[in-house]
């Protein structure tokens, strides 16, 4: 007679919360406004609001922007206003840094409006593995929000985690 086998996992209560399923979707781009400077350098305004008014913005359409300039050059702040001007009609959002800054920028407005009244009370597991760029400050935002409601919080998979939080 064979025994049939129960998945403990899939019948307990724990609750499994997986970071990579709430990544938004829409391309990532970095846009380098060095190449729009005089010799790479020097900001003109006159030149540079000619390249903003005859860029092609429809082009980043759904997109998230990070705004950088990867020479040394000094960049007043009003140039990164204009060309956020032009580009918010177009993409889901504009930040000033590097793809980490902006993905951690999304992730906070993600976990900032993330009901956690569902987790009240319960065991509940991040998950760790992603496939996709999930900031390290996403997962401590998240906690952080956690452990206001759950039981308990761990990191990991359900076969192996790491315990991290246990109300008393």
């Amino acid at each position: 007679m064979e025994q049939e086998i129960i998945n403990k996992v899939a019948n307990s209560k724990l609750k499994t919360i997986d970071l990579e399923e709430f990544y938004p979707s829409g391309k990532r781009i970095v846009f380098d406004i060095s190449d729009w400077l005089f010799e790479g350098l020097i900001l003109k305004e006159k030149g540079f609001r000619a390249q903003v008014k005859d860029h092609n913005w429809e082009q980043y359409k759904g997109a998230y922007i990070a705004l950088t300039c990867s020479s040394d050059a000094i960049i007043p702040s009003w140039a990164y206003l204009l060309l956020t001007a032009s580009l918010q009609l177009h993409t889901k959002k504009v930040v000033v840094g590097d793809l980490v800054l902006l993905e951690t920028v999304i992730f906070q407005e993600i976990i900032n409006n993330f009901n956690v009244s569902e987790y009240e009370n319960s065991p509940v597991i991040i998950k760790g593995c992603a496939n996709k760029p999930i900031p390290q400050s996403a997962y401590t935002l998240l906690i952080s929000k956690l452990q206001t409601v759950a039981r308990s919080i761990m990191f990991g998979e359900a076969c192996s985690t790491v315990p991290l939080f246990k109300r008393k």
